[in-house]
Order: C-alpha cells, then structure tokens, then sequence
C-alpha cells in the first residue's frame, strides 16, 4: 500500500490532459483516439517484453515514451479489469509505473524508438516527436496557460484567476 499511495502522489507529472494531448497540434478526442491506441498497445508490449527479458526489472520495463502516447497509455492503464482479464488469459504481465517513469526523455533513434521501428515499422509522427519538440511545445502551451492561472502543467491553479459564471 505504501508503494501506491507513493505512486499516485507522483502521478501528478502526467494526471491531466493539461501536458499530453494537448502537445499535439490541433488534437481532438473523437479523431486522434483510433491512430493513437495501436502506438501506445506497442509500446505497453515493448515494456512487457523488457520486464520478462529483464526478470521483473521494473526500472528497465519503464522506457520512454512520447508523452501524447504516454498519456493514452494511462487511459489503457485505467481499464483495469479489461487488462487485468487480457494478463491473466495471455500470461504477459503489462507494466507502467508512473513512479519509474522519465516524461518526456524519449527522443528519436533511442532503444524504445530502434525497438518499435523494428517490430511495426515508423512511428506516428504525430504523437512520437522528440525531446527538443517536447520542451519546445510544452512552453507554447505553458505560455497559453500561464496568464489563465493555469500553473506547473495544470497541477497547480492560482484561485480567482478563472472566471465562473
């Protein structure tokens, strides 16, 4: 339990939609879904192959992602009884741990991206952009918020800055 409580807390780098989808240009729900799910089932099975490769090293399971496909990721990841009932009838062990993570250290030509082009081919683009692109699109969002009241990605609000009603 200690080991939960500890990971939820640290799951404030990645709770919001503040961060993840919205680093992608022009990003809409009802369209970006469908093209966005297969890279982030590819990615849950690269860290499910490093964890058995590794003996249950989750540290070594935890590679890289981008951070739109991290963020899909943890909507997989909150359809517990379907992933739960897909591990127990398949045997793979899927692995995230937001508390093993580095969000936003994926970039191009690292083991994560040499891994996938060789098991599915390019990435999405759209969703798989680099560190630098990273770093550069969340200070254009950031520099939308900011002046909102909208602090530290969406963790934080600065009260009576948003106007209701």
């Amino acid at each position: 339990m200690p080991r939960l409580r500890i990971a939820c807390a640290k799951y404030d780098e990645d709770w919001t939609s503040f961060m993840g989808y919205a680093l992608v240009e022009s990003f809409d729900i009802a369209t970006d879904t469908e093209p966005l799910f297969p890279g982030a089932l590819h990615a849950m099975a690269i860290k499910s192959a490093v964890y058995e490769l590794t003996g249950g090293d989750e540290y070594a399971a935890e590679v890289p992602v981008a951070v739109p496909v991290d963020e899909m990721i943890h909507a997989l990841a909150a359809q517990f009884t379907v992933l739960s009932r897909i591990q127990s009838r398949t045997g793979i062990t899927f692995v995230h741990a937001t508390d093993r993570e580095s969000i936003g250290a994926w970039d191009h030509g690292d083991y994560t991206h040499q891994v996938y082009r060789a098991a599915w081919g390019p990435m999405n683009e759209r969703y798989w952009f680099g560190k630098a692109e990273t770093e550069r699109r969340r200070a254009a969002v950031m520099a939308v918020y900011e002046p909102m009241g909208i602090l530290d990605g969406g963790r934080r609000f600065v009260p009576g800055s948003i106007s209701v009603g």
